[in-house]
């Protein structure tokens, strides 16, 4: 079968390796979809694990093999995969910290060599622990959108950390993809989402995901339902929308010390700020102890998916009120995979999410 193989820093090769075995306990998936995500973005950019990987784990295919011992899937059922399950019985997982589980850690889908997710290749092996994440697509939706269902989850998992109440206000940091989704879920819990970001394209698709008010941080007087847009500053427009008294939680959905920082200073009292693209490690930043420690400011990070969440997040996406096709924006073929990722590390104006796409499918 064909695969995108990782061999170093920035080197993706399209390659013939051998269709994954799979043992009795296993199911064999045939691709169909796979998002391009950040994460392995930047594993393929600062070349960060060793080579040779074959990498994607946004996958969703068709089932094309049962092992005899696995219950509850059918050859040619359409699915969404989950490669990270915890075991919910260490110490983590009685903490619900489950991206912190050591069962967690490992990957469970591959197409070849140490498990990477595989979504890069035309088929995947899908391992016994990570079966519970498996989701089946209904008829009517695509798989589109069961790929996108463990960036969503991922997002999900995020808001839920957060304290919030109906009517709050809270600040969405970038609108790309993950900030899209972001708006859209704090709106569906009745959540006043100012939406911020540098292009007006992405302003305008937060409005229709659900922004009460949108603002471009380079131009703070564009902004979208302020009767009086004489705002000089983002602060100013939190001071008026808030009747002074701060936003309630900020979230960093673009990795920008400098909107970390301002959103800390935005938050109220107790309010909440969540970091949720700060993943490069060894990134420092200054901090505002006192305002943590006096003014009871929480700091969050929010990393990974939870896979108990998987029930909900498919029916936010199958039933289309997170409509995740309205993301896409471009469609590569497996062997374009390089220029997908390129793409999706180096976004233009009118890039959102990208996918690597097997089948013929239009949005």
């Amino acid at each position: 079968m064909r695969a995108v193989v990782y061999r170093g820093a920035n080197d993706l090769r399209v390659e013939e390796v051998p269709v994954p075995k799979i043992r009795g306990d296993e199911l064999l998936v045939k691709v169909a979809v796979c998002g391009v995500c950040p994460t392995d973005i930047k594993k393929i950019q600062y070349g960060t694990v060793p080579p040779p990987r074959i990498f994607g784990h946004e996958t969703a295919g068709t089932i094309v093999r049962v092992g005899s011992r696995a219950r509850g899937f059918r050859e040619g059922e359409r699915v969404a995969l989950h490669h990270h399950v915890p075991c919910m019985k260490c110490h983590a997982c009685r903490h619900h910290a489950f991206a912190q589980c050591r069962q967690y850690k490992r990957t469970g889908i591959t197409a070849g060599f140490e498990p990477a997710g595989g979504g890069y290749a035309e088929y995947v092996r899908v391992m016994p622990f990570v079966l519970p994440g498996v989701v089946k697509i209904p008829r009517r939706n695509d798989f589109v959108e069961g790929a996108m269902l463990e960036p969503v989850n991922t997002v999900l998992k995020a808001v839920k950390r957060l304290a919030l109440l109906p009517g709050d206000t809270v600040l969405v940091a970038g609108q790309g993809p993950i900030g899209l989704m972001f708006t859209r879920l704090l709106a569906l819990q009745g959540i006043n989402v100012l939406a911020t970001d540098l292009l007006e394209s992405r302003l305008r698709l937060a409005k229709q995901f659900g922004a009460k008010w949108v603002c471009n941080v380079q131009n703070p007087k564009s902004v979208v339902r302020s009767p009086k847009p004489k705002e000089r500053s983002l602060g100013e427009l939190v001071q008026r929308i808030t009747s002074g008294r701060g936003l309630d939680a900020a979230v960093m959905a673009v990795p920008s010390d400098v909107a970390m920082r301002e959103a800390q200073q935005l938050v109220r009292g107790a309010g909440q700020v969540l970091l949720f693209s700060h993943t490069k490690r060894g990134d420092m930043a200054p901090l505002d102890l006192a305002s943590i420690c006096v003014d009871e400011k929480d700091l969050l990070g929010s990393y990974s998916a939870d896979f108990r969440l998987q029930s909900e997040v498919a029916r936010l996406v199958f039933s289309r009120q997170l409509d995740t096709r309205k993301l896409i924006t471009h469609q590569f073929p497996l062997a374009e995979t390089a220029a997908a990722v390129e793409l999706a590390a180096h976004p233009s104006d009118s890039s959102l999410k990208i996918v690597v796409n097997q089948e013929d499918i239009v949005l």
